[in-house]
């Protein structure tokens, strides 16, 4: 499905994004996963690079290195992010900063640094990883509901802004997936969201990764501006 395309995924050491990344190596695009961490695996279409989403000058770096080997871009999925939870009233000013430079000042770095090189590509598709919390707001997430929210409204926006040229923006919310994120949380907050959840269970990774896959292939070339939710239907 990805044949030949070249694709970046931010946050791709772990998680949600080494699903992603393996996904599309799988399916036959070269893939760069940029990470702070080192990643636990290997894929013969994988190269894995150090990159921090608040560092300007290491995307500079990067977007150079992917210019003088490959000339372009087809695929840029934004999926670098951290939690800070913590009600309003005791959220710590540091935890609101920090969250919002990876998770949404992160997305506008990276966009900023690639779209010269997605403008190459004869239909390129950037992907910004949000959250069902970006759409419905939570308890206890003030500035994670505003990035991700944030990043729904940077999609929308290039969708506008580069549509003409080709370039294709969307989003994907994930509801409760099964990750080191959510492994840590209360047994009955898990329970409450079952029960609010039509399908009954929490998703797998993989589950985005093939969300992932359908956004960045020509299956989906007369889509953009959307926001795909993975969720098993929360909230319905």
């Amino acid at each position: 499905m990805l044949k030949g395309k070249i694709a970046l995924v931010t946050g791709g050491a772990r998680g949600i994004g080494k699903e992603i990344v393996l996904k599309y190596a799988e399916n036959g695009a070269t893939v760069i996963s940029g990470d702070l961490i080192d990643a636990d695996y290997t894929h013969e279409n994988v190269t894995h690079v150090k990159l921090n989403v608040t560092d300007r000058e290491n995307i500079k770096e990067l977007a150079a290195m992917v210019k003088e080997k490959y000339g372009r871009l087809d695929v840029l999925v934004n999926n670098a992010g951290i939690t800070r939870d913590s009600l309003l009233q005791r959220m710590k000013e540091d935890d609101w900063d920090l969250l919002i430079d990876i998770n949404l000042k992160g997305v506008y770095n990276m966009m900023q640094g690639f779209v010269s090189l997605l403008l190459k590509s004869k239909g390129a598709s950037v992907i910004n990883m949000a959250s069902v919390v970006g759409v419905d707001g939570n308890a206890g997430q003030t500035n994670y509901a505003a990035s991700k929210g944030g990043v729904i409204a940077m999609a929308k926006t290039w969708a506008k802004e580069f549509g003409k040229k080709n370039l294709r923006s969307n989003a994907i919310a994930p509801g409760f997936i099964k990750t080191d994120m959510t492994h840590v949380l209360p047994e009955k907050l898990v329970e409450s969201v079952l029960e609010n959840t039509p399908l009954k269970k929490m998703g797998d990774a993989e589950d985005v990764a093939d969300a992932a896959l359908f956004l960045a292939s020509d299956m989906s070339k007369f889509i953009t501006g959307q926001v795909l939710r993975v969720d098993g239907g929360l909230n319905l």
